[in-house]
């Protein structure tokens, strides 16, 4: 993935929904000590520059930093969000999901928006069906969904047989999303309590790994990575068996500003190299990483 899939993309999230189901509004449900549609927001702004979120014409929702818009009419359906989203947005690239969907993964929706430059739609085809609400998008399709609502044809999955569709099917999203819990939404108060459990349960877990068995590495960056990060160097912690893709999964989740310029899905992207304790350049994502190791990252041509 190139400098450009991030920096040209835009984040849509739809949050106009009924909500019949749940019995109140999925957008204001607690969720991590905030609004779930604040924590999703928050979470895309990790990424993208630009974030619309697509809301029902008298839908409540609290501040955001994002370029709010509304559904002429209610409850259309995710068809009308999408157009509407992909209409209010200033890039050509938009990744669309829901406000229902507590667990995105950076990694995996990084790796959707580095397939797109040959294509109009990329969407995952997780346990035989397609995730409309967690796919990219360019806008150029929007004259077909609006002509869709016309039609009252209101599934997203009629767009694509009349677009350049890329699937990643489910052994692509498992490399990035081993659980697929970025297709995990939530539409009863059962499945809301459930992922608030593993939410709280996957923190612990985290903490444990951090404070008990993990290791600690630092990572020190030169160049261009230095000046994007705005950092000279970072210390992570990670699990007794990491290797050097846990070491860029951890950096990527502090520094993302690095995903898609130095770090995409693979690895480091070409023009950069990894020194191991100043003795070994290596580029092997399953390199084994042991505890007190000094990662530094920096160009290729640095490398010699």
């Amino acid at each position: 993935m190139d400098d450009r899939t991030i920096a040209d993309a835009t984040a849509v999230v739809l949050t106009g929904g009924k909500s019949s189901r749940m019995g109140r509004p999925k957008a204001l449900l607690p969720f991590d000590g905030e609004p779930l549609i604040a924590h999703i927001v928050r979470r895309l702004g990790r990424v993208f520059a630009e974030t619309v979120v697509v809301a029902a014409p008298d839908q409540e929702l609290p501040t955001l930093p994002v370029a709010l818009v509304r559904d002429q009419v209610a409850y259309q359906g995710p068809v009308s969000g999408i157009y509407h989203g992909l209409k209010a947005a200033t890039k050509e690239v938009c990744f669309v999901t829901s406000c229902d969907a507590p667990f995105l993964n950076l990694s995996l929706i990084s790796h959707l928006l580095s397939q797109i430059p040959d294509w109009d739609v990329v969407v995952p085809f997780w346990q035989e069906r397609f995730q409309p609400l967690h796919a990219v998008y360019r806008r150029s399709v929007a004259p077909l969904l609006h002509e869709q609502l016309e039609r009252n044809e209101l599934r997203p999955i009629s767009l694509y047989p009349k677009v350049r569709t890329r699937e990643i099917h489910e052994g692509e999203v498992r490399r990035f999303d081993p659980e697929g819990l970025s297709f995990l939404n939530m539409n009863t108060p059962e499945d809301y309590q459930e992922a608030v459990d593993r939410w709280r349960s996957g923190k612990s877990s985290e903490l444990e790994i951090n404070c008990a068995d993990g290791i600690s590495v630092s990572v020190e960056l030169f160049g261009v990575a230095r000046l994007l990060a705005k950092t000279k160097s970072v210390s992570l912690s990670l699990p007794q068996d990491a290797t050097l893709a846990s070491v860029f999964s951890a950096l990527t989740e502090r520094l993302p500003v690095l995903l898609g310029r130095i770090i995409n899905s693979d690895g480091l992207i070409a023009g950069y190299t990894c020194n191991i304790n100043g003795l070994d350049f290596v580029r092997i994502p399953s390199a084994k990483i042991n505890s007190g190791d000094k990662i530094f990252i920096l160009s290729a041509d640095a490398g010699g």
